[in-house]
């Protein structure tokens, strides 16, 4: 199944200023959901939409920052393969495992 057929029920009626997301998500449902939520949609538009949407380029750009983080978490394995099965848990992983990226800034340790 693709994931913007999901998009809508994900966000359900969560708070947020901003949605970021590629241009597989830029759907006139998706975008009007989260308008609906009175987000701004940081959407780019398909090539081939007939009438081309605007969208914050700047904050768009910011998405790369989060795709890279998750890229990093993913090197963690019990964070790829979901060892901690409840919330509270993975929480914990995810905060520790960011402790650790951040840690390894400043920590040289060749």
């Amino acid at each position: 199944m693709n994931d913007c057929t999901q998009a809508i029920a994900l966000l359900g009626q969560h708070k947020a200023e901003a949605v970021l997301a590629d241009k597989g998500y830029d759907s006139d449902a998706i975008v009007e959901h989260v308008e609906a939520m009175r987000a701004k949609a940081v959407i780019p538009p398909r090539r081939n939409r007939k009438v081309q949407r605007e969208y914050d380029q700047d904050l768009y750009k910011q998405r790369n920052r989060i795709e890279r983080c998750f890229s990093k978490l993913r090197c963690f394995r019990r964070f790829a393969t979901r060892y901690e099965k409840s919330r509270a848990c993975f929480q914990a992983l995810v905060a520790l495992a960011c402790a650790w990226l951040h840690l390894r800034l400043y920590v040289d340790t060749a």
